[in-house]
This record gives structure tokens, sequence and C-alpha cells, in this order.
């Protein structure tokens, strides 16, 4: 079986975890969430397997060697993210939709290889220093690793318009509703053919 594809993409602190849990919630939508692989280090509260799947460089790169992955990219100096083509296989066998959580050059490239197959939004926020306040409240990374995540963000925006439709997040409660409300109408439409 081959599903649709749900591509939720925005830099890092712009609220996409978040929409992408609601989406989760409401079971309707019929979605399963794909678990990226990553090198980076595991924060408090996360789980192998559930968030991520955590592996060392070595791992990761053996992978890359092995064409185990749809994307993946170097995000940062031996900080790899990437999609298996093993975990979108195992969704579909369940008879569900992906629901990707990535980064904006991870979505585009999941956009092209699934094309209209795909909906791809980008999670938008009211300004850089707001992105800032958020990754600082988060309280998980250091100054410099924040200065280098906005700094990548003011890049990424650039390519908003690579996605089919731009969700703003300024009021978490409208973003979530009208992320839901695009997500239902594309999974309801029929398969081009």
């Amino acid at each position: 079986m081959k599903g649709k594809v749900v591509i939720i993409s925005a830099p890092s602190g712009a609220g996409k975890t978040t929409i992408v849990k609601y989406l989760l919630g409401i079971r309707e939508l019929n979605l399963l969430f794909s678990v990226s692989a990553c090198t980076r280090p595991m924060r408090e509260g996360e789980v192998n397997g559930r968030d991520y799947y955590f592996m060392q460089v070595s791992q990761f790169k053996d992978k890359i060697d092995d064409n185990q992955f749809l994307e993946w990219e170097e995000v940062y100096k031996n900080s790899y993210y990437g999609t298996l083509k093993s975990e979108v296989e195992r969704i579909w066998k369940l008879g569900n939709h992906v629901l990707f959580d990535v980064d904006v050059m991870g979505g585009m490239n999941l956009k092209n290889k699934f094309g209209d197959t795909a909906l791809a939004i980008f999670i938008n926020t009211p300004s850089l220093e707001v992105l800032k306040q958020r990754l600082e409240a988060r309280g998980t990374e250091s100054p410099e690793k924040i200065r280098n995540r906005v700094n990548k963000a003011s890049l990424e925006l650039k390519f908003i318009r690579k996605f089919d439709v731009v969700v703003f997040n300024d009021k978490l409660e409208d973003a979530l509703s009208q992320t839901a409300k695009l997500v239902a109408n594309f999974l309801q439409k029929p398969d081009q053919v």
C-alpha cells in the first residue's frame, strides 16, 4: 500500500514539533510519525526509536553508503539527519499516511521525492527575534548553538516559496487549527492518476 505524505518543516524553534504532535492526536487523519535518524545527542525525555533513531556518525555514514536513506543532510558539522526508506515502508504497510517533522532542506528533498502525493507545509514565525526567544526558552542549547540556529533560520526563510503552503505560527491555537484543516483537505482528495 502506498499512502500520502504530509511534511511539516520550519526553522528550529518555530513550533513544528508541537503541530506534529497535535496532528498525530487527530485519529481521523490516519497519520503515523516518521521517526528520523540523527547523530545529535539525545535530549532529556527523548526515547530512541520514538523521537529519533539516535546513531553514531560512523553508523549513519554506513547507512548513507548502503543507500538506506530517502534523504539526508549534514545540518551542522558531524550532525546528520535523515529519513530511512524502511520507516516510510513500515508506515504504509500499516495502512497509514506518513507525517514528517523535518528541517527545511529535508522538507524540500522529501517534496521532490514524493511530488503530488505529498503536502509540504512551512511553519513560519513572527520574526527571527521571536524564534530566538523560543529557542532560549527551551533551555536545551548554548548561546552559540542558538546563534547558529537563528542564522540558519534566516537562510531557510529564503526557501519558503518551495513549499505548498505556509502556516504563520503567531498564535498557536490558530496555527494548529489551520494546519489540521489543510491536512484533512489534502488527505481527502482522491489520488492523482
